[in-house]
């Protein structure tokens, strides 16, 4: 019997890119007892582009997953493992009650679709709902398997901290950080946890989003870092893909794992390993294999 139940967002990014975020989640949380149930008929939360274009059109996006939140479950916490997603779900609720002309537009469209106008979900990031239902200590007390991998670095990204505090502390977190120990996994003191990776510059101003990933992974090496893990699908996928882009520019090698948090916790607390998604890795395979699995490569579990 699950300990807690919760609805879950997932958003584009882990229907795509991110679906080894997904799909570790949903396995780090069946280990832990907590049951995840997909929000039906979500859409897109109106993150990136349409929040810069059209902000109000992005909070009547929003406001749509929110009310379909409300009618399905009310009461239920809603879990957005996306930054992005996290964090315009979160201003589009804090938008609402402060800003007239926003709650106006977003109640007309909400009347239009026959949703309900009344709003009251708490969204929640994966990382907040590990730290504050479950617990370092409880995670500890479950660890299956012994880390033989090296130390990583935790990059937290600046969406899911800021400007709100709820996932942790905006100006030096430790939440993630703590998860890892608490799983015997040796972290690094990483300064730049939460300078950003540049977002979607890499599609848009490729060369400035190439130096700001370039800068992370930089400084992750400089620190005595083998991987990087994150709670981010679009931070996952700048730091993993470019890698090899970088180091034809620099002449610098880049070969660092960049893994998702809840697929360091999955195997951790004894997750099959096909169930973590480690097969959409890019970059470090050769050290997610010796890190991972024993006899069989990652391909083994396409």
């Amino acid at each position: 019997m699950a300990l807690r139940r919760y609805l879950y967002y997932p958003g584009c990014s882990l229907r795509g890119t991110g679906v080894a975020y997904d799909e570790s989640l949903r396995e780090c949380f069946r280990q832990l007892g907590l049951e995840l149930v997909e929000l039906e008929d979500w859409n897109c939360c109106g993150a990136t582009s349409y929040m810069a274009i059209d902000e109000g059109a992005a909070c009547v996006l929003s406001a749509r997953v929110l009310a379909l939140a409300q009618q399905q479950a009310p009461g239920v916490d809603l879990v957005a493992p996306c930054s992005a997603c996290y964090l315009v779900l979160r201003k589009t609720e804090d938008y609402i009650s402060r800003y007239p002309e926003i709650r106006s537009r977003v109640e007309a469209s909400l009347r239009k679709a026959g949703l309900p106008v009344q709003i009251g979900v708490q969204v929640r990031h994966p990382l907040e709902v590990l730290w504050e239902d479950v617990g370092p200590e409880a995670i500890r007390k479950r660890v299956q398997r012994h880390w033989r991998g090296g130390r990583v670095a935790c990059y937290y990204g600046c969406q899911a901290v800021r400007p709100y505090g709820e996932v942790d502390r905006p100006i030096r977190p430790t939440r993630l950080d703590e998860l890892m120990e608490a799983v015997n996994v040796p972290v690094v003191d990483y300064s730049l946890r939460t300078r950003c990776c540049g977002g979607s510059l890499t599609g848009t101003i490729h060369e400035v989003g190439l130096r700001l990933n370039y800068i992370l992974l930089k400084e992750a090496v400089r620190r005595g870092a083998e991987a990087i893990v994150t709670m981010c699908p679009l931070c996952q996928f700048n730091l993993d893909v470019f890698q090899n882009e970088m180091e034809r520019q620099t002449g610098e090698p880049f070969d660092l794992p960049v893994l998702y948090f809840t697929q360091v916790l999955g195997w951790c607390l004894g997750a099959e390993l096909e169930k973590l998604g480690l097969r959409h890795l890019i970059a470090g395979r050769d050290l997610v294999e010796r890190w991972f699995v024993k006899e069989r490569p990652v391909e083994a579990y396409v």
